[in-house]
């Protein structure tokens, strides 16, 4: 069984891959975005602390910043981004993951929240 997917504030979600984490955007975030047309990436080798910009997503409706939900270094960028930002709309949780860190302590993943608390933390900021 692998990792559960844990979620931020900033509406980013994380789930461990071994010793690293693959970090990308909810599905209630790209929901109340709308359709990606551009994403700023880091570049691998940043260091990034937990609540730092990630970088910024662009839709038809507006411009967000991507923030990091835990600390560590960029290790891997989605490339594929650059080429093609509908993925996040298209595949959120999968292909249209963003960037993967190299987590400081992996042990900050565990301070995220669960799906479903994430759901209803959602829903409460969308009331």
């Amino acid at each position: 069984m692998g990792e559960e997917r844990r979620y931020s504030r900033s509406h980013e979600w994380v789930i461990r891959e071994g010793d690293s984490a693959r970090v990308g955007v909810s599905e209630f975030a790209v929901e109340q975005l709308g359709d990606v047309v551009y994403l700023e990436l880091p570049a691998v080798g940043k260091q990034l602390n937990r609540g730092d910009v990630i970088g910024d997503i662009e839709s038809v409706k507006a411009v967000s910043q991507l923030y990091a939900p835990i600390s560590g270094e960029v290790i891997a960028v989605n490339e594929e981004l650059e080429a093609h930002p509908e993925l996040v709309n298209e595949d959120p949780l999968g292909k249209g993951w963003i960037v993967v860190l190299q987590p400081v302590d992996l042990g900050d993943i565990d301070t995220l929240m669960f799906k479903a608390d994430y759901d209803r933390f959602a829903a409460e900021e969308q009331a």
